[in-house]
């Protein structure tokens, strides 16, 4: 992580700024990336399960699209309370408690046999990961002063593109594979329930509530961050109502802005793996190797176009392009083309969707007040994140009525044309009470 040269430190202090933010960055970042990796491995293994399950329970794609989303009802249910335990309670705590918990259920999923079994294991497993993105969100608050907090926010999100490019190799290989009598899907949920439950007891002795609790630092590192985060919080925030947040013309954009983008994603996210397949007819290891390579794509397009973001200091457009790339590539999904190579490049670019991500999460704090953007973020994202239930269960359902993956699809190009052109329509400018 970059660091910039800090303008609030203590007389005499200032040699410590830079060493201490490295330090940080170093020791925490790099554990906190495998943490969201491991968590959106287990979240998203149900799309590769899904394969396995269609053969064995002969469940329906309508079945698989509201096992999908089910998960986003508990997990946007409790985005709020779960960051206010957080911060209560402790976020080292939370993390650890979470981890074990959604990594447990994971492995649960593994005895499900009916479609109301998938359905209660998928809502639980949400209600179970649904306190650990705010708590690092958190997490971060106590240890980043914030000219680093975006920073450090944008490279713990690169971590989900990355954990498709891990994942789905992985996945398509045990899918593959059947042991002591038992199918590939089922040890699935086992083998990466596992990892969670792992890392969760060792973020419980590796993380560190507070810098005030650090022995990894020295004494002048501990005392420079804690006046530098004292410093911060004397700054007066004065929070907005829901209803003020409703009547916010910006906030209200951003938040459907979010809606569509989530929509695509989530959408490609679960049934990307059942239609390469069944277009393909590969076996499953094949198609978990094709599976990383739109993942890869978009890791490496999403680290240019922040750099380029950053470089050119422009966030919108660098927000819509990926979008409108995406569209694209979903038209050319909709000709349904023969070749398999043609349509894994289209399937890459509806997936250079996701890129949008690190630049459009730093339009917020750049257009609203200092105040509406603190009240804001975390509304955009759970009406945003409602679409992780609307996206997959409707795939789901038009492919179980129609019988075609086009229909879906072109819902699916509508909404990443219109959430490129809506992030146009938002300001560019902060104001003072929007």
């Amino acid at each position: 992580m970059g660091v910039a040269s800090s303008s609030a430190i203590a007389p005499g202090a200032s040699e410590f700024a830079i060493p201490t933010r490295r330090h940080i960055a170093v020791r925490l970042l790099p554990f906190l990336f495998i943490l969201y990796i491991t968590n959106y491995l287990d979240r998203t293994s149900v799309a590769y399960a899904a394969i396995g399950m269609s053969r064995d329970l002969g469940f329906s794609d309508r079945v698989f699209g509201m096992g999908a989303g089910i998960f986003f009802i508990s997990y946007v249910a409790l985005q709020i309370p779960g960051a206010l335990l957080v911060e209560r309670w402790s976020a080292r705590r939370m993390i650890s408690a979470t981890m074990i918990a959604w990594g447990s259920l994971t492995a649960l999923t593994a005895l499900v046999h009916t479609p109301g079994q998938l359905y209660f294991a998928r809502f639980v497993l949400g209600a179970a990961e649904a306190g650990f993105f705010p708590g690092v969100i958190v997490y971060l608050s106590h240890w980043f002063a914030r000219e680093d907090r975006a920073k450090a926010t944008s490279n713990f999100m690169a971590a989900i593109p990355l954990s498709f490019v891990i994942g789905s190799p992985i996945a398509g290989w045990i899918l593959g594979h059947k042991w002591f009598a038992v199918e590939g899907w089922r040890w699935l949920f086992v083998l990466e329930g596992l990892p969670a439950i792992v890392l969760g007891a060792v973020a419980f002795f590796f993380l560190t509530d507070w810098p005030s609790e650090a022995a990894w630092l020295t004494p002048e590192h501990r005392q420079w961050i804690e006046q530098k985060l004292h410093e911060e919080k004397q700054i007066t925030v004065r929070a907005i109502t829901i209803g003020q947040a409703l009547k916010s013309r910006a906030i209200l954009l951003l938040a459907a802005v979010t809606f569509l983008n989530y929509f695509v994603f989530y959408s490609f996210a679960f049934w990307f793996p059942t239609m390469l397949k069944r277009q393909s007819g590969f076996s499953d290891l094949r198609v978990g190797l094709l599976g990383a390579i739109p993942y890869l794509a978009t890791f490496a397009v999403m680290q240019v176009n922040g750099w380029h973001s950053d470089r050119q200091r422009e966030r919108h457009w660098h927000s819509a392009f990926p979008m409108f790339i995406a569209a694209m590539g979903l038209l050319g999904l909709i000709t349904q083309p023969r070749s398999i190579a043609l349509s894994v490049v289209f399937f890459s670019m509806a997936c250079i969707a996701a890129a949008y991500l690190p630049t459009f999460w730093a339009i917020p704090t750049e257009i609203l007040s200092q105040s509406a953007a603190a009240a804001s973020v975390g509304m955009i994202n759970a009406l945003g994140s409602i679409a992780g239930f609307a996206g997959p269960y409707l795939f789901g359902y038009l492919h179980t009525r129609t019988g075609s993956f086009s229909d879906g699809l072109a819902v699916m190009m509508l909404s990443a044309i219109g959430g490129g052109l809506l992030i146009l329509f938002t300001p560019r400018r902060a104001s003072a009470g929007d």
